[in-house]
């Protein structure tokens, strides 16, 4: 053997090395032995190299895992069609699986679903897998499929999807492993609509939640609302290998500089979105970095219009051309985000209207407009919070363009515990944050639809409502991205919701924690990188 060429080097030679660092080998103990095996400097350091990428590469088990979120609540449940705010997501996720999951790029892949088939996107077969049990032990069954998604459309149940598990007509059992899902019209996108965390399956006739029991990869050991939870790993999980680390807690740390330093400290593994001024603390840190990804979340501002001042549509008018969009993309934001044109669709969305564009900053015309409404002279309260991120610092640059024009906005910071339940949906001017989504279908649902759940600004159109139907029905989709760029100008025109810009969302983490990734339905892969991360030894 040459001393810098490798011969007959073998695939058990490379577990070797990748054992003996495992246990703790150093490269200058690889490199002494290298030598003495007569392998030269420069081939060993090669070996060490890919020794040690092919390691880090490769999950581990073991370990407690610790991660915070931006808020919590004491209505924190575990009840999957309750849920609403991303510390719901991250455990439920941990807890229970969905029929379908979206990963990395948007490719949508079976979960507890084996196959699901229509021939005519009314009627859908869903084959589950076998061998699936729950964490008590009970078989995966068709009835726990069709009790899951008949609890939506119990309005007892308080479903958060209601609005969207409506189109589900009839939901049957064929044999014990076969569901037949029929639609009231037909909707290719119900394999990616039941990927939302919402449509989690669990246990036929449960009622009470506080036990977590699920088929998911940990088993829940703790749980108070509004303060932590606890779980360990489902040994007995269906997917081969199951989760990596051994534990997991999961908590919210509100105060964003305090959640930054958490992670510098290594309290914490992951610090869920954090916000663009406190980037700088992370950018030399040692042994921290930052997953980004822009998956279409935004923060908006929204104007109920069922309330004083929102039903004045000058009101709105002016506030959407008051809004400097270029100046919260690169000073608030810090170049996180991309600027927005008042409609949720965004860029990364295929169905994205991108010849509406985004109001231009214009004081003028916003003057012209609250001149018209008699506004001028009025303070109009704004309620903004940190749980709405960077909302107060949006809150201040309309403030600031406000004051130069004769308008006053009297900005209402409340805390972050107890926002969503609160201020959100019920203040006649507050922030909200929308997570990613990933359909037109989906969002419109939720936030704009004469029913939705999440009705921001109380948006009402019979027209629109029509668009809807005929777009979830549509399975040209040149048509349907027609008919969708339509209902994204009307909302951006005729709702009372501000949405200035798309924020990326950034998750701090130690180097040491592996195997997150960027997800479409938002930061913590999707909320769902319990299952999927590990920690590097």
């Amino acid at each position: 053997m040459s001393n810098n060429e490798i011969t007959n080097w073998t695939d058990a030679d490379d577990a070797m090395v990748e054992n003996a660092i495992r246990l703790g080998a150093t490269r200058r103990d690889m490199l002494l032995m290298f030598l003495a095996g007569g392998i030269g400097l420069a081939a060993g350091g090669s070996l060490f190299a890919r020794a040690t990428s092919a390691i880090a590469a490769t999950p581990v088990k073991g370990g407690h895992f610790k991660a915070a979120g931006w808020s919590s609540s004491t209505s924190d449940t575990l009840d999957p069609a309750k849920a609403s705010l991303s510390t719901d997501y991250v455990r439920c996720c941990a807890l229970y699986n969905r029929l379908t999951f979206l990963a990395n790029g948007g490719t949508l892949q079976m979960e507890l679903a084996d196959s699901i088939e229509s021939k005519d996107a009314k009627v859908w077969i869903v084959k589950l897998k076998s061998g699936v049990t729950f964490h008590d032990g009970k078989s995966l069954t068709s009835a726990d499929v069709v009790y899951s998604l008949k609890r939506h459309l119990d309005e007892a149940t308080g479903s958060k999807v209601n609005a969207i598990a409506k189109q589900m007509e009839q939901i049957k059992s064929l044999d014990p492993l076969t569901v037949e899902i029929t639609l009231s019209a037909p909707n290719a996108d119900l394999p990616t609509i039941l990927a939302m965390h919402h449509f989690m399956i669990v246990q036929d006739g449960t009622t009470d939640f506080s036990k977590g029991i699920g088929t998911g990869a940990f088993k829940l050991e703790r749980f108070e609302p509004g303060v932590r939870s606890l779980m360990s790993r489902n040994e007995n999980y269906f997917k081969p290998g199951g989760a990596h680390v051994d534990s997991f807690e999961y908590f919210a740390i509100s105060d964003d500089m305090a959640r930054v330093n958490a992670v510098l400290s290594g309290d914490i593994h992951v610090g869920a979105s954090i916000k663009p001024q406190s980037m700088r603390l992370l950018e030399n840190a040692k042994g921290v970095e930052v997953v980004k990804s822009t998956s279409g979340n935004y923060t908006n501002l929204n104007f109920r219009m069922d309330m004083e001042p929102g039903s004045k549509m000058d009101l709105i008018e002016g506030v959407k051309s008051l809004f400097d969009r270029a100046l919260i993309q690169k000073s608030v934001m810090r170049g996180l985000a991309e600027i927005a044109n008042d409609q949720p669709i965004s860029a990364m969305n295929i169905y994205h209207n991108a010849d509406l564009k985004p109001r231009a900053f214009d004081p003028e015309k916003a003057k012209f407009h609250f001149k018209k409404g008699g506004l001028i002279g009025q303070t109009i309260p704004v309620v903004a919070s940190d749980a709405a991120t960077a909302s107060v610092e949006m809150a201040t640059v309309l403030q600031q363009a406000g004051s130069k024009i004769g308008m006053t906005f009297d900005i209402q910071r409340v805390p972050s515990d107890g926002y969503w339940s609160n201020y959100w949906l019920k203040a006649p001017v507050h922030f909200g944050n929308i997570n990613p989504r990933p359909t037109p279908d989906i969002l419109f649902s939720l936030l704009y639809a004469s029913d939705a759940p999440w009705n921001e600004s109380r948006y009402k159109s019979a027209k629109f409502d029509a668009m809807l139907l005929e777009a979830r029905g549509e399975l040209d989709t040149a048509k349907r991205k027609t008919i969708y760029g339509e209902m994204q100008t009307m909302v951006a025109n005729e709702a009372g919701t501000v949405i200035p810009v798309y924020l990326s969302n950034v998750d701090a983490k130690q180097t040491k924690l592996k195997g997150l990734e960027p997800n479409p339905l938002g930061g913590q892969m999707g909320y769902a990188m319990a299952e999927y991360v590990w920690i590097e030894a």
